[in-house]
């Protein structure tokens, strides 16, 4: 026995050596970057340009009224007398699946060299709908544009006008300075990102595919500088994201016999469907700390305390443990798997009658590693039941994961860092859905990046209430476009 306990402390002793050396070596390497000196910004013409923009109110999802078309109308022609060396200088083309409605906007930038691969930078210009009956709980009225000593309030403030303006400021400082890029450079703005892209977004495609030009890199919307969202990571993490989640949504169809509420069967429509709901919630999706995002967590982990970078430095030890506390947040489970939300339901049509259906629909947003036909699979088998069908009501696979290492990626690391100085770099994922997703049919990389510092605090106003931006960050984007654009579009 005494030989026992001696082997197996010399062997607790040996995992300790291994577990502490490997901590030791996974450390970050001390930075180097260091903010570059940029060209004057005026911040207060910026916020000013921001708030006008604000004040039109480009909802997509009203696009078939026609007081919305005349705010989509009026928000182009206030860009063509706001910028008008950027439209001298390339003229845009108006852009649209349909006909009558073309509000995508595509600039062109010549380069000195028809011989180098393209870039295209993009940004949408349309807002969700402020939710009926909450304009009083914002802090400013939400297409006013206020502006107070350091943001600018209103809907689109962050998700998306703010990188329109910024683009376009960046640009204009550009043409004056008479800069030419050394390949082309697309600048794209489209009207439709938030009801999916159908008409402006697709047109901008389907107008680079006709014209036979495929990017060398896209950057587009999808994640920003993350500050306080990793706990002890005080330096804010650039999560440049290099892929995203596919879109996927599901009815469930619970099969029941109908009649009167009075005598109701063992088991109802209603019944057989929320015990299906509930398998769902006790079983999710597999996945776990591997591909984009374990390559994320690596690149964030050697900046952590030396507790938690213990445990990602031996993740073949302690890979279970780590994935359980990921899996305890919201936001860092959806990184790790493919999700299931059950958003709507629908059974009978009056209170006192039995439902012969009823019915889920379920939002699943899919992981690089799963198929739309793996999941639908995976759902039937773990509610295994013949009185529930799904029905797939639309299936739009994950995107690819673009490189990490390619020269896109490295031009929006170094343009970020000549900025912001030396903050955390991470390729990752995109939880929600862009127009990164199109752009991918005709560019050999894309990325999904604002330039801009947000907070936990900031992300409540993403389609919610008090939508704001600081007005540094908008001088901070500016430079940022301004830098990537002049670096990005070199040999």
């Amino acid at each position: 026995m005494k030989k026992i306990l001696i082997g197996l402390g010399a062997v607790l002793l040996l995992l300790a050596a291994v577990v502490l050396v490997r901590t030791v070596r996974y450390t970050a390497p001390a930075p180097t970057a260091e903010k570059t000196q940029v060209a004057d910004v005026d911040a207060g013409q910026i916020a000013e340009h921001l708030s006008a923009a604000i004040r039109f109110q480009t909802v997509s999802a009203q696009l078939e009224q026609k007081d919305t078309q005349e705010q989509f109308e009026a928000f182009i022609a206030w860009l063509a007398d706001t910028y008008p060396e950027v439209h001298a200088a390339m003229a845009p083309q108006r852009l649209g699946t349909d006909p009558a409605h073309k509000y995508s906007l595509l600039f062109t930038w010549p380069g000195k060299r028809d011989d180098l691969q393209p870039i295209l930078l993009s940004a949408h210009y349309d807002v969700v709908p402020v939710i009926p009956g909450t304009e009083d709980q914002w802090q400013h009225p939400p297409y006013a544009g206020a502006i107070d000593k350091t943001h600018i309030w209103g809907r689109g403030a962050l998700d998306d006008k703010s990188a329109v303006i910024a683009l376009m400021e960046a640009a204009t400082q550009l043409l004056a300075e008479g800069f030419q890029p050394e390949r082309n450079v697309y600048l794209s703005l489209t009207n439709d990102e938030e009801v999916g892209g159908n008409h402006g977004t697709a047109a901008v495609v389907e107008k680079l595919e006709q014209d036979v030009v495929q990017p060398a890199w896209t950057l587009d919307e999808g994640s920003f500088l993350l500050r306080g969202f990793i706990p002890g990571i005080d330096n804010a993490v650039a999560s440049i994201n290099v892929a995203e989640k596919g879109y996927m949504t599901v009815d469930l169809i619970a099969h029941g016999k109908g009649g009167h509420s009075s005598m109701p069967p063992r088991q109802t429509a209603v019944d057989i469907l929320a015990e299906a709901l509930v398998k769902l919630q006790q079983s999710p999706i597999p996945g776990g700390l591997e591909g984009v995002s374990g390559e994320m967590f690596d690149a964030i982990a050697p900046h952590m305390p030396f507790g938690k970078r213990m445990l990602f430095a031996n993740r073949w030890l302690f890979g279970g443990l780590i994935e359980k506390a990921l899996n305890s947040s919201a936001s860092t489970a959806a990184m790790l798997h493919t999700t299931i939300a059950p958003t709507m339901l629908h059974a009978s049509v009056k209170e006192n009658v039995l439902p012969i259906e009823a019915v889920a629909t379920i939002n699943l947003r899919v992981h690089p590693r799963d198929t739309i036909e793996g999941v639908a699979e995976y759902l039937k088998k773990t509610i295994d039941d013949d009185r529930v069908d799904l029905l797939v009501r639309q299936g739009d696979a994950a995107s690819r994961v673009s490189s990490a290492e390619a020269e896109g990626f490295k031009a929006l690391a170094a343009a970020t860092r000549a900025v912001y100085g030396p903050v955390i770099v991470a390729p990752g994922l995109t939880v929600a859905a862009t127009d990164s997703h199109r752009y991918e049919t005709v560019a050999d990389n894309s990325y999904r990046f604002n330039p801009m510092i947000v907070t936990s605090e900031d992300t409540h106003g993403f389609h919610g209430t008090n939508e704001r931006i600081s007005i540094e960050n908008m001088v901070h984007a500016t430079s940022f476009y301004r830098q990537l654009i002049k670096n990005g579009s070199g040999e």
